[in-house]
């Protein structure tokens, strides 16, 4: 640890909880869990902050303040491929996406309470429309903490893609999974998700699957990963692609094939609500039938990067975790009471023994077929 030994070089810890509006106690806790840790020593051999540790500390505040937990923000301010500027550019996304979010449901609230003080009673539809965005616009600001590029599965669409040049990936979200040696157009409906998109990724257009604003065969490839089941129509969106490019890579899921319920412990065992989103799903056999296609399985290895439903098979722990569960559509689809059973069953099931008695198979696997596919036309 290097010695510091000119005064603007450095803060001691007290200075820079008074500074940061933190007790002394969360910067040890900080220091203690390796989050953020004073990097040089004074010569009287006190532990003081640099330039690098307080830029990490506001890094780290800022996660905080937005509702992240400390496992996810350690995840973020460790992600080598992204620096203080891309860091800074991600939460400004996040704190205006916020502030717009607040100042909406603030002036629809406005708007109802003027209506009762004249004695008029809305509708429970209009009051839904206080939380009526699109889903993604609930579940978006969780993205960044968990939803990364797994390599594994990244390397199998770019695999598939084969020598397209032009690549138009829909539902583009954030854009985890665009090939970086194509020219590449994404389509994302989602302001939010728009928002989170890093500097210099590939540019984005506001339209939805069902009706892409591309002429006839406009690309080498269209792509389109982890989104099909938030279209209002997949196989017109399906259809959309297959006319607007020459090739088709889907990521999806495979809800057709008997016992598909059984194949994941946590919708067996926890969380029986997910078979009811799946009620009115296109068969596998549709979902490949509109691309004119061939459906791969594709196994989802125990370390997954990318924080889907399915990607935490082997390690349970992780679906306790809020900001987990933000970021994966199916949570906030089955609603809070579903959820709330499911995460305190599972919460005990682990602390009995029970959940590991029941799942001891899965110790030994490296990959688990989970019903996830590729779709290749």
């Amino acid at each position: 640890m290097p010695h510091c030994r000119g005064v603007e070089e450095h803060l001691t810890v007290g200075r820079v909880a008074e500074l940061a509006g933190v007790s002394v106690r969360t910067l040890h806790h900080y220091d203690g869990i390796g989050l953020v840790q004073p990097s040089a020593r004074t010569a009287a051999g006190y532990r003081v902050y640099l330039a690098g540790d307080l830029e990490r500390l506001r890094e780290v505040l800022a996660y905080r303040r937005l509702g992240f937990g400390l496992r996810a923000i350690a995840d973020l301010v460790d992600d080598p491929a992204t620096d203080a500027v891309a860091h800074l550019h991600r939460l400004r996304g996040l704190l205006l996406e916020q502030r717009d979010r607040t100042a909406a449901m603030v002036m629809a609230i406005d708007r109802e309470l003027e209506a009762r003080a004249m004695g008029i009673r809305t509708t429970p539809e209009e009051q839904l429309k206080l939380f009526g965005a699109q889903l993604y616009e609930t579940i978006g600001s969780a993205y960044p903490a968990t939803r990364r590029t797994e390599p594994r599965i990244a390397a199998r669409i770019r695999d598939a893609l084969g020598d397209a040049r032009t690549v138009l990936n829909v539902g583009a979200g954030t854009g985890s999974y665009e090939p970086s040696d194509c020219e590449v157009t994404a389509v994302e409906p989602s302001a939010v998700m728009r928002a989170q998109r890093p500097a210099g990724a590939a540019p984005c257009v506001a339209a939805s699957a069902e009706s892409l604003p591309f002429a006839d065969q406009s690309f080498d490839a269209a792509m389109a990963v982890s989104t099909v089941h938030h279209w209002p129509d997949p196989v017109a969106g399906l259809r959309e692609m297959r006319r607007v490019a020459r090739r088709v890579v889907v990521f999806t899921y495979d809800a057709s094939e008997t016992g598909w319920r059984d194949r994941f412990w946590l919708t067996r065992d926890y969380l029986p609500e997910f078979a009811e989103l799946l009620v009115d799903w296109p068969s596998l056999a549709d979902l490949t039938h509109a691309i004119g296609g061939r459906a791969e399985p594709v196994l989802i290895p125990w370390d997954c990067a990318d924080g889907f439903f399915e990607a935490h098979w082997r390690r349970p722990e992780a679906y306790l975790d809020e900001h987990v569960r933000r970021a994966v559509s199916v949570w906030t689809r089955v609603g809070p009471e579903a959820e709330e059973r499911a995460v305190e069953r599972l919460r005990d099931d682990l602390s009995s023994g029970r959940w590991a008695e029941r799942n001891r198979d899965l110790v030994a696997l490296d990959a688990a077929e989970l019903g996830l596919r590729l779709l290749v036309a």
